[in-house]
């Protein structure tokens, strides 16, 4: 398993909670259809994460360092070697700030396309 397999899993995994206690209603899928995953609000569940760490959660919001640690993820210069490659993120030296701010982009916008609501702040 990758390292975004695990941040985007350690994302679906929490219950952020301020989450709503009522479902919201859903259209049934038509029969044989697989059942589409609900969206995820990658920054609600990212600050619930925060509010439980308090001031250790860091500035989560650009750096990479800090995302991984609020995950309870590696953050070491290996392990974002490795997410960049797996990424395809080649902007700068490794550990550089060029590219750790790269890689914070991509992950936003990985988890984007992955079924997160990420806001446009965040991706850009």
């Amino acid at each position: 398993m990758g390292i975004f397999s695990s941040i985007w899993d350690r994302i679906r995994g929490h219950k952020p909670e301020a989450a709503p206690t009522r479902p919201a209603p859903q259209a049934a899928p038509p029969a044989g259809a697989p059942a589409a995953a609900a969206p995820v609000d990658v920054e609600a569940v990212l600050v619930s994460m925060a509010e439980l760490k308090g001031d250790a959660a860091g500035n989560w919001r650009t750096s990479i360092v800090d995302l991984l640690k609020l995950l309870g993820l590696e953050s070491s210069l290996e392990a974002r070697k490795e997410l960049a490659q797996e990424l395809g993120v080649n902007a700068g030296p490794h550990g550089s700030a060029e590219q750790n701010i790269a890689l914070s982009k991509a992950v936003w916008r990985k988890l984007a396309e992955n079924g997160g609501l990420v806001p446009d702040s965040l991706r850009d």
